[in-house]
């Protein structure tokens, strides 16, 4: 009785791997860290902007990044994904995140925001930590 129960547990546990691993974010956006990032390339054209990320996965959706909205990944490789998203207010957009390294990001998006078309290329480069407050 005692092995049988042993068995049980092995394959309970080796289960609940199976369902940990198909429920991991994507890979793309995981193995950048939080933390202070630079973006150049803003649809202003203006200089390079920071902003502190305690979620990376908000690169997704930079152009929403304030709003509450539900992602798809639509596709990803271990360096790339594309993000479909749609947002309570009505904006939505599709997002092409590629890797160049952990702290390096080509985020390619377009879609629509206040009813106006977006779309436009970023580089994203994570330039340290986030100032203590």
């Amino acid at each position: 009785m005692g092995r049988i129960k042993a068995i049980l547990i092995i394959c309970a546990g080796a289960g609940g791997m199976l369902l940990l691993g198909a429920a991991r974010p994507p890979r793309a956006i995981t193995l950048a860290s939080p933390g202070l990032w630079e973006f150049t390339g803003l649809p202003n054209g203006g200089a390079a902007s920071r902003q502190c990320l305690v979620n990376t996965a908000t690169l997704a959706r930079l152009e929403h990044r304030a709003q509450k909205c539900t992602e798809t990944v639509i596709s990803q490789t271990p360096t790339a994904m594309l993000i479909d998203y749609h947002c309570a207010n009505g904006g939505y957009g599709q997002t092409k995140v590629t890797m160049l390294t952990p702290r390096s990001l080509r985020i390619e998006t377009q879609g629509i925001s206040a009813n106006l078309p977006f779309n436009y290329k970023i580089q994203a480069r994570r330039v340290g930590n986030c100032p203590a407050h």
